[in-house]
């Protein structure tokens, strides 16, 4: 299964999309049977992004800031258990509301960042 989509249609059309999680939050989560990020609580559902060149955008606009250790987390639409919606009129960014059944977590893509903070080469594999 190819894990990395570079657009947005290609993504969306393939039923995977990516959500960009805190390294420390998956790690501990991840051998259970849901994840759920620390915003969730804030936010009310899981941000989600079709796309890695998208995804790239969104983390630079919101996240370049931040010192924590990211990941990608590759998400099969199909396997989330929770309810997925698109609250936005171009249908890129899917919401997940709800707790992220680990069973439809395919991948994880690596995060590559600056020293600047900068993100750059997500999900491109060194």
């Amino acid at each position: 299964m190819t894990l990395e989509f570079r657009e947005t249609a290609e993504s969306k059309n393939a039923g995977i999309t990516y959500h960009l999680a805190i390294q420390e939050e998956w790690d501990t989560q991840k051998h259970g049977s849901s994840y759920v990020p620390g915003a969730y609580a804030a936010d009310g559902f899981v941000h989600c992004t079709n796309g890695l060149d998208l995804l790239t955008e969104i983390a630079n606009m919101f996240y370049k800031g931040s010192p924590d250790e990211r990941t990608i987390l590759v998400l099969d639409t199909s396997r989330i258990e929770s309810p997925v919606r698109y609250d936005d009129e171009t249908e890129q960014f899917p919401h997940i509301y709800g707790p992220i059944n680990t069973s439809a977590v395919v991948g994880e893509l690596p995060v590559g960042r600056s020293e600047d903070g900068t993100f750059i080469m997500m999900g491109t594999r060194a």
